[in-house]
């Protein structure tokens, strides 16, 4: 379709002459996502639908208890320091943000009385200022209104590098100012063509000022509240073990008439992921199990006659084995390995990147291992399609990656090992427990023996391995072994957020308290050029073509090797309403969930 042609459609949607669902129709009928057609509108300035699902309850509360398992309890329910998905999810079933992401990619207002516009005058014409409109009305659950002073504190606190907040890059680059006690202005240095970040989904979680001031800046780990929080949410607060059980109460005075139905709501933490799946599907123990990373055979067996169902939503999430390019063997002074002041003695030889990258049968753990959970894929940023390169692919090949190696002064040693310079292939490969992570180590284990690579699989508890312990070594953020694996989220239907984790600025390191999302330590000027450069291009589609060739620089440079994409898999109880989002925490609208009788 012409720029033109596209352009008078939305005119269309903006004059009403046609719906906001007819036009994501017909561009999902021109092989576009709905979260893309979604984001068009966004970009453009459009008020977008109430993605949320109907809620039938007449009445707050009567629903009981709502059971959640999330396999991989919370450790802490500070969103700033929410590391992983379930210290997000935790957080968030207390804290909201001004606005969420529904399962279409449209945007959801929540503690915002209206989604910013040109229309509404939320969204200036120059593309370098939001207005936010706050709800009226809303408080903490200790009473305290909620205000724009509480927009203004999370901006200070998630910018400030003494807190070492995961939110720093969202907040660092903005300025954010109280226009009055329910308007608050977000300003860019440049026109912003992605500005649904601050405030926005489980990065823009807002945490009250009067409970977390004091606490700012390098305080910022002393907080009560950091384990009893406060916030604007359905559930108030009632019990937290770290790493097992969070437990909350119906909020009397929540802020939306007659929600939520449940009564009380239980996070259980711990276990693992086929666990999870039984006690949803098969035994009706629980309601709703997160993050299905189960054999889909198996899962298949569980849905035969019992109480529950797997429900398969789109997401850009990927499962990719990371390449460190430090030296996660040597310590530096003050004690910090994998510093960007060492290299990795092999692993910035290209040839042993472009080996590896050959040595994994993406195809077989597609077909052997996730099913439904996961689609062998050539590149790390998977959706929206816009965004799919055309340009890369990928291959599975032994001899090929031999030769690679022998090209690159690579020769079998003792042991049937290879070697150069003294420095033999021998890597520490690890990942969280769970039964396809381990099954795809060894998969990559068996062809990394044939081209005479020695790999020693280490599996780490996932509460562990996702903690967010400064204090633990075997976190992924400190990635001290030289590969590791796992899931990074896509956390919005825009790759900004997503696509920063390889920026300079990003590098986790000791200094920041290993909060930084370039977790592989890989540096690369082009790549921050491009990233810079995205930012400001209000062209979507040269912006498109910026995020594509981003893409390609960390593919080519095997950054690291990307296995499947990962559609979002959860386990619901047959009688449960709920709508997860790909794009958000599964919790975005946990306040409208509800359950048949």
């Amino acid at each position: 379709m012409k720029e033109r042609e596209l352009r008078g459609l939305i005119n269309k949607v903006k004059q009403g002459k046609l719906s906001r669902r007819g036009f994501i129709s017909r561009m999902v009928m021109l092989g576009l996502t709905a979260p893309l057609a979604s984001q068009m509108l966004l970009s453009s300035g459009v008020a977008l639908a109430q993605g949320a699902m109907e809620y039938k309850p007449t009445k707050a509360g009567g629903g009981g208890t709502l059971k959640l398992l999330w396999w991989q309890g919370p450790t802490l329910l500070n969103p700033h320091f929410a590391t992983g998905t379930k210290d997000q999810d935790g957080s968030r079933v207390f804290y909201e943000p001004l606005a969420a992401w529904a399962p279409d990619g449209t945007l959801i207002p929540i503690l915002a009385a209206e989604i910013p516009t040109r229309e509404n005058g939320g969204l200036s014409e120059d593309g370098k200022t939001v207005t936010w409109k706050l709800k009226q009305g809303v408080t903490w659950h200790d009473g305290k209104p909620f205000t724009a002073d509480d927009c203004v504190f999370n901006w200070e606190y998630g910018r400030d590098p003494a807190t070492a907040s995961v939110t720093s890059g969202t907040y660092r680059d903005v300025e954010v100012e109280k226009v009055d006690t329910y308007t608050v202005k977000v300003m860019f240095s440049k026109p912003t063509p992605f500005w649904a970040d601050a405030f926005v989904g489980n990065r823009g979680c807002l945490i009250p000022k009067h409970l977390f001031a004091e606490y700012a800046g390098a305080k910022s780990r002393e907080a009560p509240a950091n384990l009893a929080p406060v916030g604007t949410g359905p559930f108030k607060f009632v019990e937290f073990k770290p790493g097992d059980l969070v437990r909350g109460e119906r909020n009397p005075n929540y802020h939306v008439p007659n929600m939520p139905y449940f009564d009380a709501i239980e996070m259980k933490g711990g276990g693992d992921a086929v666990s999870a799946a039984r006690a949803v599907i098969q035994t009706g123990e629980y309601d709703y199990a997160w993050n299905m990373q189960v054999e889909d055979s198996i899962l298949k067996r569980l849905e035969d006659g019992g109480r529950g169902k797997v429900i398969v939503f789109e997401g850009g999430s990927i499962e990719h084995i990371q390449l460190n390019n430090t030296d996660p063997w040597t310590e530096v002074e003050g004690g910090e390995r994998a510093s960007m002041k060492t290299k990795h003695p092999f692993l910035t030889d290209p040839a042993v990147r472009q080996a590896m990258n050959l040595l994994v049968d993406r195809q077989s753990v597609q077909d052997h291992i996730y099913g439904r959970g996961g689609v062998a894929t050539r590149n790390f940023l998977n959706n929206p399609e816009r965004f799919r390169s055309s340009k890369t692919k990928f291959e599975f090949n032994v001899e090929k990656a031999i030769k690679i190696l022998e090209d690159g002064g690579w020769k079998v040693g003792s042991g049937g090992i290879r070697e150069k310079g003294g420095k033999q292939l021998k890597m520490v490969f690890q990942t969280s427990i769970n039964a396809p992570r381990q099954k795809t180590q060894a998969i990559v284990k068996q062809a990394c023996q044939k081209a005479g690579i020695e790999l020693e699989l280490k599996s780490i508890t996932a509460s562990v391995y996702f903690s967010s312990d400064v204090g633990n070594p075997d976190t992924y953020t400190k990635f001290y072994t030289d590969i590791q694996m796992y899931t990074t989220t896509q956390p919005q239907p825009d790759p900004a957020l997503f696509m920063n984790q390889f920026t300079t600025w990003e590098i986790s390191t000791m200094e920041n308290k290993w909060q930084g999302r370039n977790i592989t330590r890989w540096y690369n000027e082009d790549y921050d050029k491009l990233y810079r450069q995205a930012e400001g291009e209000l062209d979507p589609v040269k912006r498109a073509a910026l995020f594509i060739a981003m893409n390609d620089l960390v593919i080519e440079n095997v950054v690291n090797i990307p296995v499947i994409y990962r559609p979002g898999v959860a386990a619901a109880s047959n009688k449960l309403h709920c709508q997860p989002s790909g794009w958000d925490s599964s919790l975005w609208n946990v306040r409208s969930w509800y359950r048949d009788a």
